[in-house]
């Protein structure tokens, strides 16, 4: 585990500072995840450290940027030291859905595949149990 996990869960609310998952479900810990990654420069620092479930990470990966759907433009990726979550992404009550309210936000969800099948049913468990949004 990452030494810095502690640190980290604490200022993200044991959620997932992308799609909001919440860490109190999983049999595992989230992933201290480095928004610009390491091997493109990002540092070692808090300022550049999130917490991630481990979707999420996957399909980040290294990425810092990717095309907005509607536009179809290259832009910045989400970043949680940043951006303010609620300014570009919200939660559709009827389907669990989360949806980009900006370029950055479509381009994330899109690049994080945050609404597959699978994430949005888990959504739905979590709503059920008070755990979501």
């Amino acid at each position: 585990m990452n030494p810095r996990y502690p640190v980290i869960a604490t200022r993200a609310g044991y959620r997932c500072e992308y799609c909001h998952a919440p860490q109190v479900i999983s049999n595992s810990h989230f992933e201290v995840e480095h928004i610009h990654p390491v091997s493109r420069g990002g540092g070692e620092h808090d300022d550049n450290l999130a917490l991630a479930c481990p979707s999420c990470n996957v399909f980040k990966a290294a990425a810092l940027s990717a095309v907005d759907p509607a536009s179809g433009e290259l832009v910045v990726l989400f970043h949680p030291r940043l951006h303010v979550w609620v300014e570009h992404f919200e939660v559709i009550d009827a389907t669990l859905q989360i949806h980009g309210l900006t370029a950055t936000g479509r381009a994330t969800v899109e690049c994080l595949r945050m609404n597959r099948d699978l994430s949005v049913l888990a959504r739905g468990y979590w709503a059920m149990i008070g755990l979501f949004p």
